[in-house]
């Protein structure tokens, strides 16, 4: 008999957005199950002290927070809850989102800056009050191998590679890759790694914007617990090694998202009457842009 495994998660604090419902509610169980204790925070306020409940009558230990972490004050508040109950915060896992798909001539201002605020904006705000109190520990005489501080977010397909009817949601999760890059650089000197993912999933957001059982039972590995396996080693000791990376994580695969890099180069044009003879080739000779699976077209066929 194999011996019995110990938890992921042992004793680490962790707080995760948007976590009443979906992704967020099966990062928040998974979590629990591997030993963490968890604020959940959800506007829905019965969503989030419904999860609760449920995890503590499985022994589990956590806390509700139903705060607007699109704000200063309510981001502030979700990570003072965790400190408050246990003394620090380990991990901030920014899932919160919403979606306002539209074509891009009828996207309204409202709907781009909703969805941008509860995407990116609580990914910023989250992710900088978290910091912040890993910056007091450190600037405190904490060792910073010893804070472990762990910032997940989620982007999507949609923001690494397009998708008609979502430029705000696109932009959104776009940034917010962006934004993992450059608070993995800044964030290391406190002990802490800020990595993201991509999952797909079907969850009560996807269906809002039509995107049903139906549709999306084809592909198969649909249940937001195929996307926390991940989540779970992202917040984990065991990936202190790991930053600045986005995986994909569904019931299909589990991949690491290749990011922006030079393609094909020729030496600098001043005149513009001669960048189409320069960069036609190169753009012939350029990698096709990925479609929003995040697959290349494969190449015509040749006849026979």
């Amino acid at each position: 008999m194999s011996a019995e495994r110990a938890p992921l998660c042992a004793g680490r604090v962790g707080a995760i957005t948007g976590a009443g419902q979906g992704i967020g509610r099966a990062h928040a169980e998974a979590l629990v199950a591997e030993g963490a204790r968890v604020v959940v925070n959800d506007v829905d306020a019965d969503a989030a002290h419904a999860l609760v409940a449920a995890l503590t009558a499985a022994g589990g230990d956590a806390v509700a927070h139903t705060e607007d972490v699109s704000t200063a004050a309510g981001a502030t508040s979700l990570v003072a809850a965790a400190i408050d109950r246990w003394g620090r915060v380990d991990a901030v896992v920014n899932n919160a989102g919403i979606a306002r798909d539209r074509m891009l001539v009828n996207l309204s201002e409202n709907d781009w800056d909703a969805v941008l605020a509860v995407h990116l904006k609580s990914t910023f705000l989250v992710t900088q009050r978290a910091a912040q109190h890993w910056r007091e520990r450190t600037k405190a005489g904490e060792d910073p191998a010893a804070v472990t501080g762990r910032v997940v977010n989620t982007v999507s397909s949609v923001g690494l590679y397009g998708n008609v009817g979502q430029a705000n949601y696109a932009a959104a999760k776009g940034a917010i890759a962006s934004f993992t890059l450059v608070a993995s650089m800044e964030l290391a000197r406190y002990g802490a790694t800020v990595n993201a993912i991509c999952p797909t999933a079907l969850t009560p957001m996807t269906e809002a914007v039509g995107l049903g059982e139906s549709e999306l039972a084809r592909d198969g590995g649909l249940d937001p617990a195929w996307v926390s396996p991940a989540l779970v080693w992202l917040v984990s000791d065991q990936s202190a090694d790991v930053t600045g990376r986005v995986l994909v994580a569904s019931g299909q695969r589990l991949a690491v998202a290749e990011g922006w890099h030079r393609g094909p180069t020729a030496a600098p044009v001043a005149d513009p009457h001669e960048v189409d003879a320069v960069i036609r080739p190169l753009l012939a000779a350029a990698a096709p842009n990925a479609d929003v699976q995040g697959d290349l077209p494969l190449p015509p066929a040749r006849g026979g």
